[in-house]
Formats: structure tokens, C-alpha cells, sequence
């Protein structure tokens, strides 16, 4: 089943809502699974480059079908492939924080990423709205 529009947005809603909570201002990029833009968002006061990172990150973990992270792992340990596969593709491949690929069970249907705030903060909204670490708890 393919990822759907209102699974996007509701994604984005989660991501955008937590990068509130820690005072991060990020954009939001959703691909299908071929890469292709499904949803972007910009938060009020997010650096303009951050609406042009966000999609490219998102089209790259799709399209190779592997988190943000690995790909940082293979452009270190691979560079001369990595700068190959942006030719190969025919879009740049850009590897970075904040990128996961969404699946239902083991079929990848999509990815998620964002862009504008540091790197571990770009993380931890993903992974907060993907459901892959809980939300903190807010200090009493």
C-alpha cells in the first residue's frame, strides 16, 4: 500500500509539532518511494536552504532505500561511489541527519526528512514522529 497524502501530512504535523516543543524551526520534505515530492512544509523562521536540503534528503534515502545515517556511513567510507550515484541517478544524493525511510512492514512506500535545525535535534523529530523513541517527558 502506497504512503498516502494524509499519512504525509500527518507525519509533518507530528515532526512540526515536536520541533516546537524543543524551539527548532526545520522544513519538512515527505518522497513516495521513487523520491518523487509528496509534501514539503517550512516552518515560520526556518533558513530558506532548509526548504531545498529537506526534499533532496528525503528523494536520496527513498531512492536508495536506506536512513540518513547510512548513507553519511557510506559517503565517508565510499566517497568516489557515493559522488557517483548523484551522476547515476540523475538528481543529487545527498546524505544527512534527519532522513528515514518509511515503510509498512518491509515494503518501503516513502521517506521523511528535515532540515534546518542541528543535527541531533533533526533526528529526534523524525524519530519522535515515526514513533522510534517516545516523546520526553517535559520537566516538572
Amino acid at each position: 500500500m502506497p504512503l498516502t497524502q494524509q499519512e504525509a501530512r500527518d507525519l509533518s504535523a507530528r515532526i512540526q509539532q515536536h520541533a516546537t516543543t524543543i524551539g527548532a524551526r526545520l522544513s519538512v520534505a515527505i518522497a513516495d518511494e521513487g523520491g518523487h515530492l509528496r509534501l514539503m512544509d517550512r516552518m515560520d523562521g526556518a533558513p530558506p536552504l532548509s526548504a531545498r536540503v529537506a526534499p533532496e534528503k528525503a528523494a536520496s534515502v527513498a531512492l536508495l532505500g536506506r536512513d540518513g545515517a547510512d548513507l553519511i556511513k557510506l559517503q565517508q567510507s565510499w566517497p568516489t561511489v557515493f559522488a557517483q550515484l548523484s551522476e547515476i541517478a540523475g538528481t543529487p544524493i545527498v546524505a544527512g541527519a534527519g532522513a528515514r525511510v518509511i515503510r509498512h512492514g518491509d515494503t518501503v512506500v516513502g521517506a521523511v526528512a528535515v532540515s534546518g535545525s542541528t543535527p541531533q535535534q533533526d533526528d529526534e523529530c523524525v524519530d519522535v514522529a515515526l514513533g522510534l523513541i517516545p516523546e520526553p517527558s517535559p520537566i516538572a
